[in-house]
């Protein structure tokens, strides 16, 4: 397979099953693209992973939710008993110890 011959700061490693044709598969495409199989694997595996954490941390909100969330951000409703009653035993949990 071609080697780039870059060093590329890469030292943690990644171990994969794949059926025989599968990385028949992946080592022709890396070769046809100049790429050894990590560098191919690389290429297209961290864009993709970059996209999923992406759409899965966003929060995507309609015109009318988002101008909901900026209202009540700015008057936000009084605390109910519940919520009292969860930050006091939050609080109590969280308690500093003495001379911290």
């Amino acid at each position: 397979m071609p080697r780039t011959g870059i060093d590329n700061g890469r030292s943690d490693r990644i171990e994969l099953r794949a059926t025989f044709h599968e990385k028949a598969l992946l080592a022709r495409a890396a070769a046809l693209e100049h790429l050894d199989l990590t560098g191919f694997v690389m290429r297209t595996a961290v864009p993709a992973a970059r996209e999923v954490v992406e759409r899965t941390e966003r929060v995507a909100l309609s015109e009318r939710d988002s101008l909901r969330v900026l209202a009540l951000l700015e008057n936000p409703p009084r605390p109910n008993a519940k919520l009292t009653a969860a930050a006091k035993a939050w609080a109590a949990n969280h308690k500093k110890p003495a001379g911290a």
